[in-house]
């Protein structure tokens, strides 16, 4: 094992004052959904320009309620991608939907736009694209097609709060817009998410599903109309997302230059190494509407002696931690035995199978890019198939 400091593949950053802000809700006797969640969705709705914004307790639970806002339920289809977190089509399913995986674009990593009217189908009722490590799909092309066919668009942001198109903030545009603010994302509430809406009355329909369908009126009057769950934030989750607001900027401008390093590094170490003919895969080198949530490079497994998981070992053996977002989803025994398969979607297949994300936070020091990136080169190197 490496006696340098081990580097996750990620980290959140909590500052003292979100710390004593957490302490404070705590002191004040009020620590479920209360005043700070109301001040964040308020300030969350400044932020995407005015629009109406919902929290919730997870991301799954804002994408599960765009989907019944949407009027989405047994019988329809909606258009996803298989590589993303399973919680994309899963709550596909949980209403009852079909999920209908389209393949991704190899360089994106995203949905393949061109590739959605094919699979359209009097059944299918939205499209659900995913911006995997911050990388939204091309917006113009993706609205142009849900207006060709009169489909609703659920966008699964999870990943992209922060990022942008034609220099609009993704979420201050468009249709049902679903970011998480779970413990890995740029901005984080421990566990978290917000929806952002079309109108005051999907927002109020949201705000029913959240809490058991419920409506209050006067001091004791209480109704139920729809079948809701428990998906409320809390006001400790608001206190935090608030702080973390305030840092948003700060860390974007180091995650995007930690981000600049690692092409620099790759280059230079590959060339270096004699390794140029390795056919590794780079994310798309875009410093204009990525919030780089992840850095994640394709490993060339093809001509390599070794698999994924083997790089993984050696590269934790040297102290640096890596994870793998995603396997496609279609591989899952849960999707197989409901009749997908895999091979339907060979880029997604390929790319899920040899994915790996490194380290990218903002409590990075510059010198660990440099370390990843030779470690990561010098394996590469080691396994190379002569």
């Amino acid at each position: 094992m490496s006696a340098l400091p081990f580097i996750p593949f990620t980290r959140p950053s909590f500052n003292q004052e979100t710390i004593d802000a957490v302490g404070e809700v705590l002191r004040s006797g009020w620590v479920t959904s209360g005043p700070k969640l109301a001040e964040f969705e308020a300030t969350l709705s400044n932020y995407f320009g005015g629009r109406p914004v919902r929290c919730f307790a997870n991301g799954t639970a804002t994408m599960k309620i765009a989907l019944q806002v949407a009027g989405i339920g047994p019988g329809d289809e909606v258009i996803t991608t298989p590589i993303s977190w399973v919680a994309t089509s899963n709550v596909i399913l949980g209403v009852g939907a079909k999920p209908i995986f389209v393949d991704i674009d190899p360089r994106t990593r995203n949905l393949d736009l061109s590739k959605i009217a094919a699979a359209v189908t009097p059944q299918t009722k939205a499209i659900m694209p995913v911006y995997l490590a911050g990388l939204p799909v091309n917006m113009d092309e993706l609205y142009a097609i849900a207006k060709q066919f009169n489909l609703r668009v659920i966008e699964d942001a999870a990943q992209a709060f922060g990022s942008q198109w034609n220099d609009k903030k993704i979420g201050a545009f468009g249709d049902l817009v679903s970011f998480s603010f779970q413990a890995n994302k740029n901005l984080s509430t421990v566990e978290g998410g917000c929806l952002v809406l079309n109108n005051e009355k999907e927002a109020l329909l949201a705000e029913k599903l959240r809490l058991q369908g419920l409506t209050r009126q006067g001091m004791d009057g209480m109704d139920v109309e729809v079948l809701g769950g428990k998906d409320n934030l809390t006001d400790l989750n608001a206190a935090i997302g608030l702080h973390q607001l305030k840092q948003l900027p700060s860390y974007q401008i180091r995650r995007t230059n930690l981000a600049r390093q690692y092409f620099d590094a790759f280059r230079a170490k590959l060339k270096s190494a004699g390794l140029e003919h390795l056919q590794l895969e780079l994310p798309v080198e875009n410093f204009t509407n990525t919030n780089w949530h992840m850095f994640q490079a394709v490993l060339p497994l093809e001509q390599l002696n070794v698999d994924r998981a083997q790089v993984m070992t050696e590269l934790k053996e040297l102290g640096i931690g890596t994870g793998v977002h995603y396997p496609a989803i279609t591989g899952f025994s849960l999707y197989k035995n409901l009749g997908y398969q895999a091979s339907d979607t060979p880029v997604a297949q390929r790319i899920g199978r040899s994915i790996l994300t490194l380290p990218l936070f903002p409590g990075m020091a510059d010198e660990d890019i440099g370390r990843v990136v030779e470690a990561l080169v010098n394996i590469l190197q080691q396994h190379a198939k002569k």
